[in-house]
């Protein structure tokens, strides 16, 4: 590997690591002081940035991989960036420290920018700030190390003379002189003469057809090479570490010594001066070998501590919440609401299996003693909320099916389970509604807004500011402390959670997170169904056969739901029993299967009379639409 080559993998490679320190180290910041982690801030702002199709996809493809994902490829880029930084910097190492303070610029510009869980603007950069520092300063220590001077024109250092030594070089026609101990050196170019002595002998070069001769313990040894004069000196001489005269020969030189009984002997130090050879000028290998050490264990250090440490409130804070009896209580789920087929979705959606499509890649955990929502805008009365106040007022228990409006047709993302919570509608009494309002706009503690129509919170439906799910407090996924429910309405217009903010307003004046990214202003849930079993391929004997799955039309609920075997007729299938028009519900359909392959198809009919319509259309604006339909092969 040449010296340039060497160099600038070396450089490479202390650019990983600078990189990886300042973003160890940002995000143990993050962790400590409560500020926007410089991988998170810029993978939000990549969210809030990205193009919808390409929000759809990622939704569709890769489910809730989508933010892991995310993140990798944030580090990955960061990591190239980083790499090409030092390569660059081997050669023009000014550059390498400004692409360097570009990184963390970014980093602060997407913490200062972003949406954002600090409590003001300087935690919000602070980690961004640390990485800035800790990465800048890492590429120019390891840039130092390799011999390089970022303010100096990215040239090697000299080395200094060995301590008691004295050197000088002038170019052409000038003489040099080397003493170590007490040797002394001279070499001049052209008709120059070089000579060393060691503990008494004499040492001579000249060059330009001058001779060499080695004087060891009083003998000498004359050695003409080409025209130019090579020497070594022998017992007793001075040797200054990385002179040019240190007893450690350029691989090229070969030094020839006459010994007292006139043999010849080569002199060692051949493959020593082959390493040397290889090493970039100036390189200090135990300096960058420290640097790069500590610039390692800074990162990985920052970040393996940072993973460590509490984040907000604890899980067993969470759990030690004591939810008070609901004033109004869910009634008994009738008998029959769920199917005894296997494969057939539960009736209650447990907490870690309901979904999760939210923008965040870290789940907030706020800590419910320092929670407020207020309440304010187009009322007489503004409001403000703790959690304690919350919990003291009147709570009502539901059982509600929240559906995203990401889900394609047959999609997994919709769930049901009980919730607990207060009717938002008495809020909004006791705070007083003005005319002409017909919106609220909520928001969450990152500062995602959502915006609802006032009609779908007062209409008499089950809205709630919700603090439990499924008999205990809300998860931290799911919106810990509050988050909102609301039956009938896609997510994305009514389900917000970690709310701390409520303001009635009108349409006509704001504009919502996701309406400004092309979907609709208003989002009522269409009807639709799934089939659960058989699975899309799945292998059945023939004979009498069965399919099942769910049905959901939230706040006006499923009247009827049919099957069609290939381009038959639609033929009934029976319905579990009902819950309340919220929920969603189970159905079964038996048939007779013969020999082949067969098409399933489904389709619902809500409480209204609206049969699900066979028009196909992707989820965004306003959800998907179409039916849902499984292949089968009958042996």
């Amino acid at each position: 590997m040449t010296v340039t080559r060497r160099r600038r993998a070396l450089a490479a490679l202390g650019g990983v690591l600078a990189a990886g320190a300042g973003l160890g180290l940002g995000e143990l910041t993050a962790a400590l002081a409560g500020g926007t982690s410089p991988v998170v801030g810029v993978g939000t702002q990549l969210i809030d940035l990205a193009p919808g199709p390409a929000k759809d996809w990622a939704v569709k493809n890769l489910g809730t991989a989508d933010k892991p994902i995310l993140v990798g490829t944030v580090l990955l880029a960061v990591a190239v960036f980083a790499l090409l930084a030092g390569a660059i910097g081997a050669s023009i190492s000014r550059v390498a420290v400004v692409m360097t303070v570009v990184l963390g610029l970014l980093a602060i510009l997407a913490a200062a920018t972003g949406r954002t869980l600090a409590d003001n603007h300087f935690v919000q950069v602070l980690p961004g700030i640390i990485t800035l520092l800790v990465a800048t300063a890492g590429m120019i220590l390891v840039l130092r190390a390799l011999g390089l001077s970022p303010f100096g024109g990215g040239r090697g250092r000299k080395l200094p003379a060995a301590e008691g030594s004295t050197s000088t070089n002038p170019a052409r026609g000038a003489g040099s002189a080397t003493t170590a101990g007490g040797s002394t050196s001279a070499t001049t170019a052209g008709s120059s003469t070089s000579a060393t002595t060691a503990g008494g002998s004499t040492f001579e070069t000249t060059a330009g057809g001058s001779n060499s001769a080695t004087t060891v313990g009083g003998s000498t040894s004359t050695n003409p090479a080409g025209g130019a004069g090579s020497a070594n000196t022998g017992e007793g001489a001075g040797r200054p570490e990385g002179s040019a005269f240190s007893g450690k020969p350029h691989a090229s030189a070969v030094a020839t010594a006459a010994s007292a009984d006139g043999g010849a002997v080569v002199a060692e130090g051949n493959e020593v001066g082959e390493r040397e050879a290889e090493a970039p000028v100036g390189f200090d290998r135990r300096r960058f070998l420290a640097t790069t050490m500590a610039l390692g264990v800074a990162g990985v250090g920052g970040l393996a501590v940072s993973r460590v440490l509490p984040e907000g409130v604890s899980e067993a804070t969470r759990r030690g919440i004591r939810i008070p009896t609901p004033a109004s209580r869910a009634q008994a789920v009738p008998a029959g609401v769920m199917s005894e087929i296997p494969g057939v979705s539960r009736f209650v959606t447990s907490n870690p299996s309901f979904y999760r499509v939210d923008t965040l890649l870290t789940v907030p955990k706020v800590d419910p003693r320092n929670w407020e929502l207020r309440i304010h805008g187009l009322v007489d009365r503004e409001l403000r909320l703790n959690f304690a106040d919350l919990l003291g007022r009147r709570l009502i228990e539901r059982d509600i099916t929240l559906t995203c409006v990401s889900n394609e047709v047959g999609g997994p993302y919709v769930g049901n389970a009980r919730w607990i919570g207060v009717p938002i509608a008495e809020i909004l009494r006791e705070a007083g509604v003005r005319d002409g309002a017909d919106a609220v706009k909520s928001t969450s503690v990152d500062g995602l807004t959502i915006g609802t129509p006032l009609k779908a919170l007062t209409d008499g439906r089950d809205a709630i500011f919700a603090v439990g799910m499924n008999g205990e407090p809300l998860p931290f996924e799911h919106g810990f402390p509050v988050r909102m429910v609301v039956p009938g309405l896609y997510g994305y217009v009514s389900a917000t959670k970690w709310i701390v903010d409520f303001e009635v307003t009108k349409f006509s004046d704001f504009s919502a997170y996701w309406t400004d990214r092309g979907w609709s202003v208003e989002a009522p849930i269409k009807t639709s169904s799934r089939i659960d079993v058989p699975k899309g391929f799945a292998r059945i004997k023939a004979g009498p056969a069965v399919a099942a799955g769910v049905a959901w039309a939230q706040h006006r609920g499923i009247a009827k739901v049919e099957v069609q075997v290939d381009d038959g007729d639609w033929q009934p299938a029976t319905l579990a029993a009902e819950d309340t028009i919220d929920t969603w519900r189970q159905w079964t359909f038996r048939w007779n299967a013969t020999p082949g392959n067969h098409r399933l198809t489904v389709r619902a009919t809500d409480g209204d009379g609206q049969v699900q319509t066979t028009d196909r259309a992707a989820p965004r604006p306003n959800g998907s639409s179409g039916l849902h339909n499984t292949v089968v092969m009958v042996e």
